[in-house]
């Protein structure tokens, strides 16, 4: 059975950090591009991030440029998305994705 479970989110202060992890099991995650995706209270879901299968390739939505990292550990089976920085309008619900399978997400909140 495929599965993605995200972690590492939680409340923070403005300019703080967090590390989100996107745990893959029932299938190997090397082989795949991954995703990561967020959306806020009333808005639509957005593309923060992807990565490709080798992690060499990786693309982010310009409003996290030079904030967010993302880096992917395939001996693991496991993304990551390190976030800096981080802002109010960074709050969201935050997903990882692997071709039609979304994890349960993980909230992030930036609040003082």
């Amino acid at each position: 059975q495929v599965q993605l479970v995200e972690s590492g989110g939680g409340l923070v202060q403005p300019g703080g950090s967090l590390r989100l992890s996107c745990a893959a099991s029932g299938f190997t995650l090397e082989d795949y591009v991954v995703g990561w995706f967020r959306q806020a209270p009333g808005k639509e879901r957005e593309g923060v991030s992807c990565v490709s299968d080798n992690g060499f390739s990786t693309a982010y939505v310009d409003s996290v440029k030079g904030r967010f990292t993302i880096s992917r550990d395939n001996a693991k089976n496991t993304v990551y998305l390190q976030m800096n920085s981080l802002k109010p309008e960074d709050t969201a619900v935050y997903y990882c994705k692997i071709l039609i399978f979304w994890g349960q997400g993980t909230q992030v909140t930036v609040s003082s």
